[in-house]
């Protein structure tokens, strides 16, 4: 176990607190997760649609962003972090107020970027719009308040205190 993947196993089993931010813009957490992939199933709040109807495309790129940190937490070093350098969003169809199911999965992993692609689509299985997303990984030397935030939540990277 690493601390991205004891995060996710609480998140997963609704033990953990979310930051602020997945609160505040109403994210949610994940389904399930495997080494290389995450699963998470998401309805949008009616206060988040445009005046159509239809999803934001912005508040679907933080999804991605989330959905896609995500998957990256299950292949992470202990010892490292990340911070995303690079999200690109494809919308294929308009969604309006239903239900999504979020896939992402690890396409390529090297020493220093992890690469990652997620898929949204509807309940009857229509692809909506697709992510991927650039990962660097960092040491946690450089990045004290990064340490200090993974200290807090139980699970010091080796070493530390």
């Amino acid at each position: 176990m690493t601390w991205a993947t004891e995060r996710l196993d609480s998140l997963k089993a609704g033990t953990a607190v979310p930051p602020p931010i997945v609160r505040t813009l109403k994210l949610g957490l994940i389904d399930d997760w495997g080494a290389g992939w995450v699963r998470k199933s998401w309805r949008p709040d009616p206060d988040l649609a445009t005046a159509d109807g239809s999803l934001f495309g912005g508040y679907l790129a933080a999804l991605a962003d989330q959905v896609l940190a995500f998957a990256t937490m299950t292949v992470v070093p202990h010892d490292r972090l990340f911070r995303t350098v690079n999200l690109q969003m494809n919308f294929l169809k308009v969604s309006r107020n239903e239900a999504l199911v979020v896939e992402a999965r690890v396409v390529a992993q090297t020493r220093q970027l992890i690469t990652t692609r997620a898929d949204f689509r509807r309940p009857d299985g229509v692809l909506i719009a697709d992510a991927t997303a650039q990962q660097i990984v960092m040491s946690f030397d450089q990045w004290p308040a990064e340490q200090a935030a993974v200290d807090a939540l139980g699970a010091a990277p080796p070493g530390e205190v």
